[in-house]
């Protein structure tokens, strides 16, 4: 049985929803010999500063997007199968793979020189000590440290604004591009430090998951969360602005509490206080949908909803019904890729 300690059960989700005022005071400090080109336009709660038919495109969107993350992932894992079954052929006839081949390792070996090829052999080293979770765990750790960085240049700030934090109320791309890069933004360093936290308890659901369904269940759910995001904002007149990656987390612990419902989770600094999974989910989503009732506006109520939606029908549908369902997908990349060199 698994045994994960989690932060606070609110914790993780701390500070998604930042309000206009919050992002007119961070953009006061912006330095440029030119102020008015960093000049923002302050969103208010008026339902003429969403675009008309905003939220149909916005969903398909979210429909695209969220499909060719899955078809990828069936591709990438069609590609790290074929790279195993190759290396395995090679491996069992190294001197014909060597004859056929010299020419290019030898090329490849003076290319190398000794403190890259001792560099490359530590980073190795390094990265096979790590859990198959923290694997995964690791580059979004990276990503979402340097995205708070560029947070931090106060010449960038315009366009983080612009592009890292998403809002209904957007104008052009961004309104589509920031539902995507704001599930790796974090302007506080205890709201990136909690949920990276939440993340890397709940990784080992890569065992259950794979990686490649992982990748693609984590970033669908990032963007579905900005879109029910969008969608409550389109719907109560309130655009603001959102980031953060609790929604694309709260798909991971929504299916690793449906998955394991019996598994025994604790909070943060009180391991003794323990529950399980199955109520954690029920007290996070109630909790959730009592903040939509009461317009609770701390928390991005409807993006954690969204994300855990997606995590929930994964785990009971998604993971068995559609996920078998790309093998006639790989079927044909196969015919298009041929067969392999030996």
């Amino acid at each position: 049985m698994l045994s994960r300690q989690v932060l606070f059960l609110r914790g993780f989700n701390h500070s998604r929803n930042f309000r206009v005022k919050q992002f007119e005071n961070l953009t006061r400090n912006i330095k440029s010999k030119r102020p008015e080109d960093y000049k923002l336009t302050p969103v208010t709660n008026s339902p003429t500063y969403i675009q008309e038919g905003l939220i149909a495109r916005c969903g398909l969107f979210t429909a695209v997007f969220c499909t060719s993350c899955f078809v990828g992932a069936s591709i990438s894992e069609y590609e790290r199968i074929r790279r195993r079954a190759v290396n395995a052929l090679r491996n069992a006839n190294p001197l014909e793979w060597m004859r056929k081949h010299q020419n290019s390792i030898n090329d490849k070996q003076k290319e190398l020189n000794d403190e890259i090829a001792k560099l490359k052999r530590n980073l190795n080293q390094m990265w096979n000590q790590l859990t198959p979770g923290e694997k995964v765990w690791a580059p979004i750790l990276v990503a979402n440290v340097i995205v708070f960085g560029l947070w931090r240049v106060p010449s960038l700030r315009a366009t983080m604004l612009r592009h890292f934090a998403s809002n209904p109320a957007s104008q052009g791309i961004s309104v589509y591009s920031s539902m995507f890069f704001s599930t790796f933004s974090h302007y506080s360093l205890f709201h990136l430090f909690a949920n990276m936290y939440v993340l890397h308890s709940f990784s080992s659901a890569v065992n259950s998951l794979g990686y490649e369904q992982f990748i693609a269940l984590y970033l669908s759910a990032g963007v579905l969360s900005s879109f029910t995001s969008y969608a409550f904002k389109a719907l109560t007149y309130s655009p603001g602005y959102s980031l953060g990656a609790s929604g694309a987390i709260m798909a991971i612990l929504a299916y690793v509490c449906a998955q394991y419902p019996d598994t025994k989770l604790s909070i943060m600094f009180i391991p003794q206080w323990q529950f399980s999974a199955e109520s954690a989910i029920r007290f996070i989503i109630c909790l959730d949908l009592a903040g939509l009732a009461f317009r609770w506006k701390l928390f991005d109520h409807a993006a954690h909803l969204g994300g855990a939606a997606i995590g929930l029908f994964w785990c009971y549908y998604g993971k068995d019904k559609l996920w078998p369902q790309r093998e006639h997908l790989v079927s044909l990349w196969h015919q298009f890729r041929g067969k392999p060199i030996k």
